[in-house]
């Protein structure tokens, strides 16, 4: 992978000062996932922002799994996000899980329970939530909240045996029940919850909450540096709470940045993973999800989701990025890498009359016009061939420069032909039409005693190779969206296409994840998940072209 270092933001500028006055030697970052779904481009820019930063200051990156909620985690979620992370280009100085510190967590939560700082609590998850309080009214203390402390001790150890069924008691920290920030009115510590842990087994049946769980893990490892989505900002004086009176050793610190909010879809794991349930969509790689997973099946490359993430910055306030930046980079990326050739998606036949019926020549081509060191292909031509159906029309408007009754157009890397006959079915639909060609125009021999205005794309019928494409449009539709409905109420009916034609016979042993251009139609992925040693399938990766222009 390359090495590019991270633009600047106040996140680096802060890296730097704490380098400068002496309080951090080795920059210790990490990449803490949940493992309950797939990765989305919201956590591509975390970990291009986690792992460039601490590769700028020669530091070290955690991947850290918090798996505090076994009703949620799966082993499958885990492998995917370790292929997702390393796909993206970047390897973890130290492969950890929240529940490898399971006992050293409940050893501090002991500690609290010994400082008098947390207690064991009786009321149900709804009655601690009407106790809370709001904004503006302080909290009402529990009524067990002064239990002593040799009471918790023994229902806090009990809890661990097993002793009691889920939801049938809590530990909750003592703080204030009148403090302003609501997170801070004795918020839950551990929770039971009898259920087998991906990783633990049945070794637990109480587990820390996230706000306990995350402080004391970033502390154990050494995180200089815990760089947070902004909703976790009201959080940080329960972060910084947890780790002073849990008296860990390493002091780490918390910063936060605005979440990436992109255009056209979801960002969030619940709806990304009720759009699976409810089989919106085929799975976590659908290619018109925002996963990781996703835009990899539909083709976008590990350097143009690193290159978007870093343009699109850090900062604190909240902003939507268009979806057609995401674009704009891919096209960038591959530009000077995909291989051209041609693909027809709604074959229409055409017939050279005047062609030799048995014969077939080969024509050269440029692999790739922008990059020539990728050399020359060579294309059968010959009597019959599919253009796109929308390269014809019978009776054109004004200004339609391809083929019409009369009309001459250029194939491309090929000849001019002229239609001379159209040949209907009983319903009157155009299935085949007949041209000529002249044999002096051919592609590269510098015929110009003539020009024609149009140039269409085709596959020699002989030899094409069939091929379905699938075509996509963003999976939600932005334009107007009332608040109080469902995000699912905003899906587009006509987010996927899949149309069946031909491509140029070299494209025969083309392989999974294997990018092309199709000349104007854009660019395109094999589809590694279905396409089959009879039937290349193709995922429409973007267009050629887009009226997006990045922000100067």
């Amino acid at each position: 992978m390359e090495t590019k270092s991270a633009p600047s933001n106040f996140i680096k500028n802060v890296v730097i000062e704490d380098k400068k006055a002496g309080r951090v030697d080795t920059v210790i970052t990490r990449f803490p996932p949940e493992p309950n779904g797939y990765l989305h481009i919201g956590h591509a820019k975390s970990i291009c922002l986690n792992f460039d930063l601490a590769d700028d200051f020669g530091g070290k990156t955690n991947l850290r799994f918090d798996d505090t909620n076994p009703v949620k985690e799966d082993t499958e979620y885990v492998e995917s996000i370790k292929e997702d992370v390393r796909w993206l280009g970047y390897d973890w100085d130290g492969l950890f899980y929240a529940s490898d510190y399971f006992e050293e967590m409940y050893n501090r939560a002991v500690l609290l329970i010994k400082k008098g700082q947390a207690y064991v609590c009786d009321l149900s998850a709804e009655e601690i939530r009407e106790s809370r309080g709001t904004l503006t009214e302080p909290g009402k203390e529990s009524p067990y909240r002064n239990r002593s402390v040799e009471e918790n001790l023994d229902l806090f150890e009990r809890m661990r045996k097993g002793e009691f069924k889920d939801g049938e008691k809590v530990l909750r920290a003592k703080i204030d029940m009148a403090s302003p920030n609501i997170n801070m009115r004795d918020p839950v510590l551990y929770r039971i919850s009898h259920a087998t842990h991906h990783n633990t087994g049945d070794k637990w049946c109480i587990y820390p909450m996230y706000d306990y769980a995350h402080p004391l893990s970033d502390a154990i490892e050494g995180v200089t540096h815990s760089i947070c989505t902004l909703e976790f900002e009201d959080h940080r004086p329960l972060y910084d709470w947890a780790i002073r009176e849990c008296e860990m050793e390493h002091v780490s610190r918390q910063y936060e940045f605005a979440r990436l909010n992109l255009t056209n879809t979801v960002m969030s794991k619940r709806f990304l993973k009720q759009l699976v349930d409810e089989k919106i969509v085929d799975g976590w790689d659908d290619p018109r999800m925002p996963t990781i997973s996703g835009l990899r099946r539909r083709g976008y490359t590990p350097e143009a989701i690193r290159n978007f993430a870093r343009e699109i910055g850090v900062a604190k306030a909240y902003s939507v990025v268009d979806s057609k930046m995401l674009e704009h980079f891919i096209r960038e990326d591959l530009k000077l890498k995909a291989p051209r050739t041609m693909a027809v998606l709604r074959p229409l036949k055409v017939v050279i009359t005047n062609y030799p019926e048995d014969q077939v020549e080969m024509l050269d081509a440029e692999i790739n016009p922008e990059n020539p060191e990728m050399g020359i292909r060579q294309i059968p031509f010959s009597r019959e061939i599919y253009i796109e159906q929308d390269d014809f029309m019978e009776n054109p408007p004004s200004k339609y420069f391809r083929l019409f009754p009369g009309n001459e157009v250029r194939l491309k890397n090929a000849y001019f032909i002229k239609c001379h006959d159209v040949v209907k079915d009983e319903q009157g639909n155009v299935v085949e039409i007949h041209c000529t060609y002249d044999p002096e125009t051919k592609s590269g021999s510098g015929f110009n005693a003539r020009k024609v205005k149009g140039t269409i794309h085709w596959v020699d019928a002989s030899q094409g190779i069939p091929a379905e494409f699938r075509l996509y449009e963003p999976l939600i539709l932005d334009e107007q969206q009332e608040e109080g409905k469902s995000f699912l109420e905003y899906i587009n009916p006509n987010s996927l296409e899949v149309l069946f034609g031909f491509v140029e016979p070299n494209m025969k042993e083309a392989q999974p994840q294997e990018k092309f251009q199709f000349f104007r139609h854009g660019y395109f992925n094999v589809d590694p998940k279905l396409t089959s040693e009879g039937m290349l399938i193709f995922n429409h990766i973007v267009s050629l072209k887009s009226s997006f222009q990045l922000p100067k």
